[in-house]
C-alpha cells in the first residue's frame, strides 16, 4: 500500500507560469483610462519577472492601422453564445516579450468607440466567452492563471466553471479578478442572462448574477466576485473601502463575504520614462540634487499658458477628467477664494459640460492667474507636471491614481483627499518632524480643501528650506512596478504552488554577478604583494581588525544588501513583499553567526600575520562574506517556510 504522504506531494513543474491577462483596453493599441495604462505596462513587467504572459483584448476598429498591419492571423473558430453560433478570430502581435492576442469579430468591435453602445452587454459577454474558448487554440501556451480585469471580462470566470468544468485543459486554470473601478459593474436586464449568456438554466450562475433590484437585473461584476478564486483591487485602502456601503456601490456585502480573498496592490509608473533628469519634453532637466531647472520649467509654463510670470506665486495644477468623482464640486466651491489669494491655477482635462463652462468663466475673469485648457493633451500634461508647484487631487474616491505619483516624480507636491490610492501613496507633511511627500485633507468638504491648499502655499511662501526638503523626499519615493509585480507573482504562486516563477532570468543574473568586479585589482602577483609587505609595517593590519569589530556592531539590516543571494530568487522576491515577520527572528541568528565569524577571522589574522598583511585582509574578508551568505540563507529559509505555511492556511473560495 502506498504511503498517503507520497500521494499528496506535488512536484514543482519546471515550465514557466502561464498567465492570460484579459482586458478590454491596452496601451498603446486602445485606451480610455487607467486600465489601458496598467494593461500596457504590468504584463511587460511580469514577463521580465519570468512569467509567460499573454494579453487578450478585442480588435477594435479604433486600433491604428500600423498595428493591424503587424498582426499575424493565428486561427479562427466558432463559439456558442446561448442560441447563437458566432465567429471568432485570433490575431497576434509580439512586443517587449509579451504576446498580444486580439479577438476579431467585426460585428461587435469594428466601431468608432470602445464603449457606450446599446449592445455592450452582448459585446462583452461574447468577449468573455471568447477568452475561455480560445484557451484551446493558443499555441505553445498552458494557462495556469486567468487574470480578468473589470466588468468587461467578469463573465469569463463564470463561463469557465459552468461550461468547461471537467475538461482536462481547464482543470488547473485558476482565476483572479481585479477591480479597477467598482462604479462600473456591467448591469443589464435579466433578458441577457438567458438570451445572451445562456445561464438561466443553471441555478448557481443565476443566483450569482442576479442583483436585488426592480426591475430584475443581472450584474457581471457580482458574478466575478463570487466565482473568482482571488480578488484584487488597485490599492490596499480601496480594498478596505469597497467593504463599506459608501464606496462599495451596492456590492459591499459581496466584498465583505470575500474579504479573505480580497487584497489591494498599488499600481506603478515607468520610472525611466517619468524622469525629469532625462525628459526631453520639458523646458529644462532637473533632479533632486539640483532643482534649478524646475524654476525654468515653471517660467516657461506660465508664458505658454498666458499667466503672469511670477516665481513668488504658487502654481496649483490639475490634470484630470472633469467629473464629480474627481472632486470638481469642491474645486468650484473654493476656486475663487484661492485665486484671490495670489495663487495661480491651471486645469487641463475634459468632462461634464457644466464643469467645462465654469472653468472657462474663471479663466475669463482671472486671465493672468487662471488657465483652463479643455482638451486631452499628453504633451502639455507633462510640462504641467514639471512646471507646477502643487498638484490638486480632491477626489471623492480614487481607486489608485497615477497623476499624484508622476507629480511627485517631478517635484510637484500633491494636495490630495485621503482616499484609496491617494492615501496609500502620499505622506502628509508634518511641520514638527519634517517628514512627508505632500499635503492631505480627510473629509469631502470644500472649506477643508481650501485650508489645505492655503497651508501648502504658506509653506511655499515662508519656509523654502522645508519646501525643498519636501520636494526631494517626494522625488526619492520608488513608484516603480517592482512591488506590484512581486505581489502578483506571490498571488499566482499561492494559486499554483506546483509551478514556480523563475524570477532571476539570465540577463539580470549576469548583471548581479558582474557588479562585484572591483576585487580584480587585488589579484596582484605574489612578488608585488611581498614587496608591498616589506614597504609597509605590520601595523597596517589594525584597520582590518577594527573593521571586524565595527562589523559586529552594525545592525543586521545593513548586512542584507551585501548578501542578497542570486541562487534563490523566488524566495527573496516573495520574502520582500509577502512576509516581513521572519525578519524579527533573523537578527539573533545573524549576531551569533557574526560573532563566530569574528572569532574565526581574528584567529586567522593572528596566524597569518607573519606571512603577509594583504593575504590576511583577504582571508578575513572572505570569511565575512561566507558568514553573511550563511546568515542570509538561514533567514531566507525561515521566510520561505513561514510563507509556505501562510499560503497553506489561506482558503480558496469560488
Amino acid at each position: 500500500m502506498q504511503d498517503a504522504s507520497e500521494t499528496t506531494v506535488m512536484p514543482a513543474v519546471t515550465r514557466r507560469m502561464g498567465v492570460l491577462f484579459a482586458t478590454s483596453e491596452c496601451a498603446p493599441f486602445c485606451k480610455t483610462g487607467g486600465l489601458g495604462d496598467v494593461a500596457g505596462t504590468l504584463p511587460q513587467q511580469l514577463a521580465k519577472a519570468g512569467v509567460h504572459v499573454i494579453v487578450m483584448l478585442p480588435k477594435y476598429g479604433t486600433i491604428a492601422q500600423k498595428y493591424c498591419d503587424e498582426m499575424e492571423h493565428i486561427c479562427d473558430f466558432y463559439l456558442d453564445l446561448a442560441w447563437r453560433r458566432v465567429y471568432c478570430g485570433l490575431e497576434r502581435i509580439i512586443q517587449n516579450g509579451v504576446e498580444y492576442y486580439f479577438v476579431d469579430n467585426e460585428d461587435y468591435f469594428r466601431r468608432d468607440a470602445l464603449y457606450g453602445y446599446f449592445d455592450d452587454g452582448e459585446r462583452f459577454a461574447y468577449f468573455s466567452k471568447a477568452i475561455t474558448e480560445s484557451l484551446q487554440y493558443l499555441p505553445d501556451f498552458t494557462c495556469d492563471i486567468l487574470h480578468c480585469n473589470d466588468w468587461q471580462t467578469a463573465l469569463a470566470p463564470v463561463f469557465l466553471r459552468e461550461f468547461y468544468q471537467g475538461w482536462p485543459l481547464y482543470e488547473n486554470v485558476r482565476t483572479i479578478f481585479t477591480v479597477h473601478n467598482a462604479q462600473f459593474q456591467g448591469q443589464y436586464s435579466d433578458f441577457v442572462l438567458s438570451d445572451i449568456c445562456g445561464l438561466s438554466g443553471i441555478p448557481n450562475a443565476s443566483r450569482a448574477l442576479y442583483i436585488d433590484s426592480e426591475p430584475k437585473t443581472i450584474n457581471f461584476m457580482k458574478g466575478a466576485l463570487i466565482y473568482s478564486d482571488l480578488i484584487t483591487t488597485v490599492s490596499p485602502t480601496y480594498a478596505q473601502e469597497l467593504t463599506t456601503a459608501f464606496y462599495g456601490e451596492g456590492l459591499d456585502r459581496f466584498f465583505r463575504e470575500r474579504s479573505g480573498a480580497l487584497s489591494g496592490v498599488v499600481n506603478g509608473i515607468d520610472m525611466k520614462v517619468m524622469d525629469p533628469e532625462t525628459d526631453k519634453s520639458i523646458a529644462a532637466q532637473f533632479s533632486a540634487s539640483d532643482l534649478s531647472g524646475k524654476a525654468a520649467c515653471k517660467e516657461q509654463l506660465q508664458i505658454e499658458l498666458g499667466l503672469e510670470v511670477d516665481p513668488s506665486r504658487p502654481l496649483v495644477a490639475m490634470v484630470t477628467r472633469l467629473t464629480k468623482q474627481k472632486g470638481m464640486d469642491l474645486v468650484l466651491y473654493g476656486l475663487e477664494y484661492i485665486l484671490n489669494r495670489s495663487v495661480q491655477v491651471v486645469i487641463l482635462g475634459t468632462g461634464d459640460e457644466r464643469y467645462e463652462n465654469a472653468l472657462r468663466y474663471y479663466e475669463w475673469r482671472y486671465p493672468e492667474w487662471m488657465s483652463a485648457r479643455i482638451a486631452f493633451d499628453p504633451a502639455l500634461s507633462q510640462r504641467i507636471y514639471a512646471g507646477a508647484d502643487l498638484f490638486l487631487m480632491p477626489s471623492i474616491f480614487e481607486p489608485c491614481g497615477i497623476a499624484q505619483m508622476i507629480s511627485m516624480r517631478y517635484g510637484t507636491l500633491p494636495i490630495v483627499r485621503e482616499t484609496g490610492g491617494l492615501r496609500d501613496t502620499v505622506v502628509p507633511y508634518n511641520e514638527f518632524t519634517g517628514e512627508g511627500t505632500g499635503f492631505s485633507f480627510a473629509n469631502i468638504n470644500g472649506d477643508e480643501m481650501v485650508n489645505c491648499v492655503m497651508n501648502a502655499c504658506e509653506v511655499f511662501w515662508t519656509n523654502r528650506d522645508a519646501w525643498e526638503r519636501l520636494q526631494r523626499q517626494a522625488m526619492a519615493v520608488d513608484f516603480s512596478w517592482k512591488p506590484a509585480v512581486n505581489h502578483y507573482c506571490a498571488l499566482y504562486e499561492q494559486l499554483h504552488p506546483d509551478v514556480k516563477i523563475e524570477v532571476a532570468k539570465a540577463a539580470p543574473a549576469k548583471k548581479a554577478a558582474e557588479e562585484p568586479k572591483p576585487p580584480e585589482p587585488q589579484e596582484k602577483p605574489a612578488e608585488e604583494k611581498t614587496s608591498e609587505e616589506k614597504a609597509e609595517p605590520a601595523a597596517k593590519e589594525e584597520p582590518a581588525e577594527k573593521k571586524a569589530v565595527e562589523e559586529k556592531a552594525e545592525p543586521a539590516a545593513k548586512e542584507e544588501p551585501a548578501a542578497a543571494p542570486t541562487e534563490k530568487p523566488a524566495e527573496a522576491r516573495v520574502e520582500k513583499t509577502e512576509e516581513e515577520k521572519p525578519a524579527a527572528t533573523a537578527p539573533a541568528k545573524k549576531t551569533t553567526t557574526t560573532r563566530a565569524a569574528k572569532k574565526a577571522s581574528t584567529a586567522s589574522t593572528a596566524t597569518k600575520k607573519t606571512t603577509s598583511a594583504s593575504t590576511s585582509a583577504s582571508s578575513t574578508a572572505t570569511k565575512k562574506t561566507t558568514s553573511r551568505n550563511t546568515t542570509t540563507k538561514k533567514a531566507s529559509g525561515t521566510s520561505s517556510s513561514s510563507r509556505g505555511s501562510r499560503s497553506a492556511r489561506t482558503p480558496r473560495k469560488g
